[in-house]
Parts: C-alpha cells; sequence; structure tokens
C-alpha cells in the first residue's frame, strides 16, 4: 500500500486556492516546503511553511532564476522508495523524501501574447526549474503526486481523505499523465513563439521540428461519421477570433461537421470589412453576399441558393441584429449554426426561444473581426497519414487595380469590383472551383469538380436565369477554352482567372469573338 504523503513542495505561479489547499494538507499532517513568492503568500496568511533554501541549505540566486535545481529537491522527488540503494544514497546526503509537488509554471503564454512584449521579457518567463521539478516527480508516480492545476485540489485532499493520508495509484497515474501534458504544451509554447521570432527575423519560415500541442475543449457526440470518435483541441497561443475562442450562446453541442464548416465560412467573412454574410454547407459557400445591413446581405446571400442554404452554417461580419433574426425565423429557414461577432439582445431572444431554433442551433459570438485580425505568421496544417504539411496562410486579396486586362474589351469598374468580390469567394471554395456574381452577390457556385468545364456548367446551373448579365470567378486557370465558352454561352459578361495555361492566348481569343473583357490576377487560389 502507498504510504502517506509526509512532505509536499509547494511553488506556484497561480495562487488560485493556494492557501486552502495548504491548510487540508496541514490537517492532514503534511509538511509544507515553498519557495520564493509561495513562501511569502503562504506565510502572510498564517500557514505553516518551510523555506526550500533552509532545507537545501542553498540560498535563492540569481533573481530566482536558481532556487529548486538541486539534489536535495530533486533526490527527494526521484528516489524509489523500494529501493534500499536509494534510501541509502539518501541518508547519506541528508535527503528527505518529497512525496507530493505542487507546482503550476511562470505564465510565458500570457506574456508573450502581449503586443507590446519584449524577447528579452518572453524569455525571463521560461520556466526551468517548474519542469524540470515536474518531470522528477512526474516519472516517480509509482511513489510521488504531482499537482499541476488548481482544479485538482479538491480532488487530491478527498483522495488524502479516503486513503488515510496517502494518494492512490489511480490518481497518482493520471496526474502524471497531466504533468507531462503541461510540460509538452509548455516546451511546444516556447518553441512556437521562438520559431516566430527567427521568421520576424528573416531566419526561414519552417523550423526543423514543429510541436502541435493542444489542450481538449470538447468531446463530440462522433466524428464525420457516426462510427468515428472525436473531440476538439484549441491550440495555445492563437489569439486570432475564431471557432476555437467563441463563446457559445445557445444551441445543442457543436458536432465536428459544424466546427469544420463554422472554421471555413467564419475564413470567408474574415475576407470582408463591410456588411457581409457567408451561407456554408459541406465547406463550401453555397451562398455569399455584401449589403448595406447586415439583415439586406444576409436575404442576398440566402437568395445566392435557398434549396441549399436549408441546414447550412452561417457567418456574420457585423452584428446579427433583430431584423436578420426575424428573416432566419420566417418561413421555412433553418441553419445548423451561426457565428459572428456579437449578437444583439432582441436577436438573441428571437433565436433562442422561437419553436425550432432555441433548443437547436448553435450560435457562437467571436468578437470583432475584419482581414486585419488575420495572423499572416500563423502556420497551417494539414494532416497526412505518417506525417503532415505546413503551409502559409492564403491571405493573398486581389483588388481591382491589381487585376491585368488580357483582352480588347475592357471590364467597367462595377464589373472590376464584382469579379473582386468572386474571387474572394472562389479562393474559399473547393477546387475546381467557378462562383458567378451579380454585385455583390454570389449567384452560383460550383466547387470540387474533377474538371474546371463542369464546375462552370454547375455554377451557371445554380445562378439560372440570373446568369444573364454575371461575372465569374475561377480558382485556377482555364485549361481550354471549353469552359469560357459555356460561360459566355449562358450570358456571363466578364471573367476573372489567374492565368498561366499553355493555352492562355486560346482562351484569350474566344473572349475576344464575342468581346467579353476577361482579366488576370497572376494568383491561384487552389482549395484542396
Amino acid at each position: 500500500m502507498q504510504a502517506k504523503v509526509q512532505r509536499a513542495l509547494l511553488s506556484v505561479s497561480d495562487k488560485t486556492g493556494l492557501e486552502g489547499f495548504a491548510r487540508g494538507l496541514v490537517e492532514l499532517e503534511v509538511e509544507l516546503l515553498s519557495t520564493g513568492g509561495t513562501y511569502q503568500a503562504l506565510r502572510a496568511a498564517g500557514v505553516r511553511v518551510g523555506e526550500v533554501s533552509e532545507y537545501t541549505g542553498f540560498p535563492e540566486i540569481m533573481d530566482g532564476r536558481v532556487k529548486t535545481l538541486h539534489p536535495k529537491v530533486h533526490g527527494g522527488l526521484l528516489a524509489r522508495r523500494d529501493d534500499a540503494r536509494h534510501r541509502a544514497a539518501m541518508t547519506e546526503h541528508g535527503i528527505e523524501g518529497i512525496d507530493l509537488l505542487v507546482v503550476n509554471l511562470y505564465p510565458f503564454e500570457a506574456t508573450v501574447a502581449r503586443a507590446s512584449v519584449t524577447r528579452a521579457e518572453g524569455i525571463e518567463q521560461i520556466d526551468i526549474g517548474g519542469p524540470a521539478m515536474l518531470r522528477s516527480a512526474a516519472k516517480n508516480h509509482a511513489f510521488v503526486g504531482v499537482v499541476t492545476d488548481p482544479a485538482d485540489y479538491g480532488r487530491v485532499l478527498d483522495d488524502l481523505a479516503r486513503n488515510d493520508g496517502a494518494l492512490s495509484e489511480e490518481l497518482r497515474r493520471e496526474l502524471a499523465t497531466k504533468a507531462f501534458e503541461t510540460t509538452c504544451r509548455y516546451d511546444a509554447a516556447i518553441s512556437r513563439w521562438l520559431a516566430e521570432q527567427g521568421r520576424a527575423a528573416g531566419r526561414g519560415l519552417f523550423p526543423d521540428a514543429y510541436a502541435l500541442v493542444g489542450t481538449k475543449t470538447l468531446e463530440l457526440r462522433y466524428g464525420e461519421n457516426p462510427h468515428q470518435q472525436a473531440a476538439f483541441y484549441r491550440t495555445p497561443g492563437a489569439h486570432e477570433p475564431s471557432v476555437a475562442s467563441a463563446e457559445l450562446l445557445g444551441g445543442k453541442t457543436l458536432s465536428y461537421n459544424n466546427l469544420v464548416d463554422l472554421d471555413a465560412a467564419l475564413a470567408l467573412a474574415k475576407e470582408f470589412d463591410e456588411p457581409f454574410v457567408a451561407v456554408t454547407k459541406h465547406n463550401n459557400a453555397c451562398g455569399a453576399a455584401c449589403g448595406d445591413t447586415i439583415a439586406a446581405a444576409l436575404e442576398a446571400a440566402w437568395a445566392g441558393d435557398p434549396l441549399s442554404a436549408f441546414g447550412s452554417v452561417l457567418a456574420f461580419t457585423r452584428e446579427l441584429d433583430k431584423p436578420a433574426a426575424e428573416f432566419l425565423v420566417s418561413g421555412n429557414r433553418f441553419v445548423e449554426a451561426i457565428v459572428a461577432p456579437s449578437f444583439a439582445a432582441d436577436a438573441l431572444d428571437l433565436l433562442t426561444h422561437r419553436p425550432k431554433w432555441g433548443k437547436s442551433v448553435r450560435l457562437l459570438a467571436v468578437g470583432p473581426f475584419g482581414p486585419s485580425a488575420r495572423r499572416a505568421d500563423e502556420l497551417e496544417l494539414k494532416r497526412l497519414v505518417g506525417g503532415f504539411l505546413l503551409q502559409q496562410r492564403d491571405l493573398a486579396a486581389e483588388s481591382p487595380g491589381e487585376m491585368k486586362v488580357v483582352t480588347k474589351a475592357q471590364p467597367s469598374a462595377v464589373q472590376l469590383e464584382s469579379l473582386a468580390f468572386a474571387n474572394k469567394v472562389a479562393k474559399h471554395t473547393k477546387s475546381n472551383a467557378i462562383v458567378i456574381a451579380a454585385g455583390k452577390h454570389a449567384l452560383g457556385v460550383g466547387a470540387g469538380q474533377m474538371s474546371r468545364v463542369d464546375a462552370v456548367r454547375l455554377a451557371v446551373h445554380k445562378a439560372g436565369a440570373r446568369v444573364q448579365g454575371s461575372v465569374l470567378a475561377s480558382d485556377a486557370f482555364f485549361p481550354f477554352p471549353d469552359g469560357v465558352e459555356a460561360a459566355m454561352d449562358a450570358g456571363v459578361t466578364a471573367l476573372l482567372q489567374p492565368g498561366g495555361s499553355v493555352r492562355d492566348a486560346e482562351v484569350i481569343a474566344a473572349c475576344d469573338a464575342r468581346s467579353v473583357p476577361m482579366v488576370f490576377t497572376g494568383t491561384r487560389h487552389f482549395r484542396h
């Protein structure tokens, strides 16, 4: 049976619940050792506690950088109590067993998250002694308990009380796992920050090793399909408004597919400063529009493809107000989830109390955002079997002034604005992608087709009669004239593509034959 906890070392940055926990340990006749600010806080609270420097016989030095890196600390944590040689070494060197370690680390992530933080400030918040002690205690969890989270204080005290002052093996194993998860996240955050510092200094975009660590925030009912288990993890250091940081204001628990679609819808919405709504289905926009008001943008976006919009997810660039909420709950409309900067009180009341809506539709508030909120230094990761890919985010957005007219016919200013709008939507649509638009309203989207001409035909079909006088954007070049010919046959009056095909001249000639303007952007926007 595990021996009683006789001695505990407490050294914490986050002092939440510290006094009550320490008093609970003292009541269980546990001797307390502590360091620095933790020692001062406990002494000030009247808790009986000894100082580590008195125990080791060595003072804290170098502004506290060296205080627990001592054999009497690590020996007390690492010694196997069932090994006679270890016990003999403890006796010879005056090492007392430390049976419980309570440590949470310097607030490195919170420090480097500040916009004004200097490199020196960040470096100073890299904890050395804390992770070293956590690893020692966690390695020796057969004999030592290790606590990294104030939320576990109550569980530890309850377990000690149930087991006559000893920690159960089950809890020690669980806490050890949590300790190694803590050091893993901490080291990954430091590595990632230093890599970002290196990129900012021009020392290369991709580090030799890339650590991906997350904290589980949600157990999901299932994954993409009911036979797949899934969970959602939030990565540290992600300060851009996102689904991961959103506040869930109402509705069912988010599903795997909800999260994927909401992320895609929000990414498209971040392209726009003006009132804009994206209607997303299966990771593609089936409707998208700007408007003078957010309600007008919503109505136009929904009209892009009303059939597909049922059961979609929505992203708003402005607060969702009551007129927008009234549009949604009227008729036979229904969506799975909505993400917006915020929700007006009367709109929230309507969406959360209207039958069919209140208990079902997930409502996420992410705070204000726009194109400037996107972090260019954040890398995108795609998991493969046996590895993963890293790349820069595609944040390029070609303005009308950057477009090159390659045909004899010149597009109007209105057409150029509409083409730029369609190009942004195409950028967030699965390749091969075609978007047909009028003004700043998407009328038809052809997504994920294996041939570009089929993507054109699908977009034309979705647009219907509205295709007359519209414009078209393609995420990549037209390899043959057939795609642009199908678009012009349907009534498209201006086209945009990146260019770069060996048959560009043939494609341009097809447009010139009908006096239809075409512009090249020079930038492809594949999205696989």
